[in-house]
């Protein structure tokens, strides 16, 4: 069996705004050919090596999801988790997305686990940035 990259797909609603989002505020790398906008199609972005991330407008994410539904803004159905090497990287990272426009939803601080902040992209989906406590 062959490994492929592991594809998270988020439903969007502007994918001019998440593209930004996402390589301004988090300095991720999208793939792909360029579209007429100017923004690969489909919207990917290499988290690591073995992790891609596909925004995917909510219109196109139903038709994929069939008579599923999108949780609406404001609704999580999952933490994507974006583990840093240090505290202050950990700092770096919030600090980038709050730039970006991103909602902090818990400040960068020391938690039982490790240190660790919370923020939402544009379209609400939650990301914990952290880093390992003994780092």
């Amino acid at each position: 069996m062959t490994s492929a990259p592991v594809i998270v797909s988020l439903p969007i609603a502007d994918r001019a705004t998440s593209y930004r989002f996402y390589r301004d505020g988090l300095g991720l790398d999208a793939v792909g050919e360029l579209a007429d906008d100017g923004i690969p199609e489909p919207l990917q972005f290499v988290v690591n090596d073995g992790l891609r991330l596909m925004l995917i407008p909510v219109g196109g994410f139903g038709w994929v999801i069939g008579r599923h539904e999108v949780a609406p803004k404001g609704q999580s159905e999952c933490l994507l988790n974006l583990g840093v090497a240090s505290s202050t990287d950990a700092d770096r990272v919030v600090g980038r997305a709050r730039a970006a426009g991103a909602e902090i939803i818990t400040e960068p601080a020391e938690q039982p686990w490790g240190y660790a902040g919370v923020f939402a992209d544009s379209d609400g989906h939650l990301w914990m940035v952290s880093a390992d406590p003994k780092s």
